[in-house]
């Protein structure tokens, strides 16, 4: 589906204008500090004027059998929510600021509305430990653990990951993980033989690989790929944030990757 050319919620796609960012940061300061009627008149600019990166964010949501208007009012809500809360005092473009946001809205929606169902005091649970986390990155400017999350949820740490890992959406095996423009390779494409002659080959230049990493990667790559731990899991056990698992462990994977 070519969405700049069709109609989504009775939009015309190929007709939405785009803003300048100039003109996006007088809209901002105006909504933030003009009148009733110039903040409303503003906003309502301000949402028309950006429903192009709404189309841009959903694009990476297609394929999944979602119907296109209903991703589409998802991402407008997610826009609406980047608008109101954008501080126009921030030195970044609000597209920086907005697409996450937008991603957000579409994620939750996607896993409230998954085939695999999760009971509702779950998602309650991770939805909060979720708020939880972004309040404590805002005041200490770094990921906090997940022994700061549950703590002030009043909770064992174990209740607080069983939670988060249950509302992380499913990876289709049709999931695009690269492309070079002419071909794509597709998460089922990673799926090797285990009667793979090639197999043996292979995991004598990983092991090998794995040999010229750090301690600190090789104990993340053990516990993520050997031991099937998740990422606040091991942030956990380490003692660090998530975030900084995630960089350790792209990291590592590059250099294996390398390596190899």
């Amino acid at each position: 589906m070519q969405y700049g050319k069709v109609e989504i919620c009775g939009v015309n796609t190929s007709r939405l204008k785009v803003l300048s960012e100039d003109r996006k940061r007088e809209l901002l300061k105006t909504i933030k500090s003009g009148t009733p009627a110039e903040r409303k008149r503003a906003r309502d600019e301000m949402i028309s004027g950006n429903l192009r990166l709404v189309l841009s964010v959903i694009r990476r949501f297609t394929g999944r059998g979602e119907n296109p208007d209903d991703l589409f009012q998802v991402g407008v809500i997610g826009l609406i929510k980047a608008i109101d809360n954008f501080d126009p005092k921030l030195d970044v473009r609000f597209s920086t600021y907005g697409v996450p946001m937008i991603i957000g809205e579409i994620r939750r929606y996607l896993r409230d509305n998954n085939a695999v169902r999760v009971s509702r005091s779950m998602r309650d649970t991770a939805y909060r430990a979720m708020q939880i986390k972004e309040q404590l990155t805002t005041r200490n400017n770094r990921e906090p653990t997940v022994e700061e999350i549950a703590k002030i949820m009043d909770m064992p740490k174990e209740n607080v990951v069983l939670a988060l890992e249950a509302v992380v959406e499913p990876v289709s095996l049709y999931e695009p993980v690269f492309s070079d423009g002419s071909d794509t390779v597709y998460v089922m494409d990673q799926i090797g033989d285990q009667n793979d002659d090639r197999m043996w080959l292979e995991e004598l230049a990983l092991r090998e690989a794995i040999t010229n990493l750090s301690p600190r990667e090789k104990r993340i790559i053990a516990l993520r790929f050997f031991q099937g731990k998740t990422q606040m899991e091991v942030a956990a056990e380490i003692g660090i944030s998530q975030a900084q698992v995630s960089r350790i462990e792209k990291n590592a994977l590059t250099a294996i990757k390398d390596n190899m």
